[in-house]
């Protein structure tokens, strides 16, 4: 691939994405919605929606897994799938990319990556 080429969304990514379902609240403006995380990686999440935000929504998010309180992170709307009527989309939604993320938030999520990593591992196995 010369320099001028793009890559696909695989090869763009820089941290491994892992599938779980966790629930999420999110928010924007006065809209409170619930929905189920469906992918997670060290800098962002895919939330699984019928209706997804636009591309540039800001979002709070709040989101757990086992361990500690949630989560209550800032992400923004970076790309959507939206549904489609002719039933050719399987997996409707939008990726939200972490923004504003303190040290401590910072290490609360690749801890839980990492659990949900290992947990996947552990599953694969069985």
């Amino acid at each position: 691939m010369s320099d001028g080429e793009s890559k696909d969304g695989a090869d763009r990514r820089q941290h491994e994405r892992f599938g779980t379902e966790l629930s999420v609240d999110y928010s924007s403006g006065e809209t409170f919605l619930f929905a189920y995380i469906t992918n997670i990686s060290e800098m962002g999440i895919f939330i699984r929606s019928d209706d997804p935000a636009p591309i540039g929504t800001p979002l709070k998010l709040r989101f757990g897994h086992d361990e500690g309180p949630p989560l209550s992170l800032e992400g923004e709307v970076v790309w959507v799938n939206p549904i489609r009527t002719d039933g050719d989309n399987v997996n409707p939604g939008m990726g939200i990319r972490f923004r504003n993320l303190s040290l401590e938030a910072r290490e609360r999520v690749v801890s839980m990556v990492r659990a949900i990593a290992y947990l996947g591992t552990d599953e694969d196995a069985s």
